[in-house]
């Protein structure tokens, strides 16, 4: 298995901790990380953590458009399932995953991190 471009892996952890977004353990994020859902980056913040990861990466994001993915707005129920049962359990993480569909993953930053060119 493929593993995260370590200044990838820094970046999400330093931005989710500047931003007090949530904790992340470095060694839990993968390639299947939802940014979204896992990470719980939505509404606003996607697109300015879309703009610090392209100004970071020197990245190209002209050509990128959430018509591909979905603009990721959250769910309510997921946030209450979170708020009441932690996100730590395997079957709390598989009932959000079944209620809100992840839309932007880590492996998406990673082709961009490789290719130079958000799509």
């Amino acid at each position: 298995m493929e593993e995260i471009h370590p200044q990838l892996r820094n970046f999400i952890v330093d931005y989710c901790t500047r931003y007090k977004i949530r904790e992340v353990d470095p060694r839990a994020l993968s390639l299947d990380t939802s940014i979204d859902l896992d990470l719980d980056i939505v509404d606003i913040e996607i697109d300015l953590f879309i703009a610090e990861f392209a100004e970071q990466f020197h990245i190209d994001q002209s050509k990128f458009s959430w018509y591909k993915y979905g603009y990721p707005t959250g769910s309510a129920s997921v946030n209450i399932i979170k708020a009441v049962f932690g996100y730590d359990m395997q079957w709390v993480k598989r009932l959000s995953n079944r209620i809100y569909k992840p839309r932007f993953r880590v492996s998406n930053l990673q082709d961009a991190v490789r290719t130079g060119k958000l799509l």
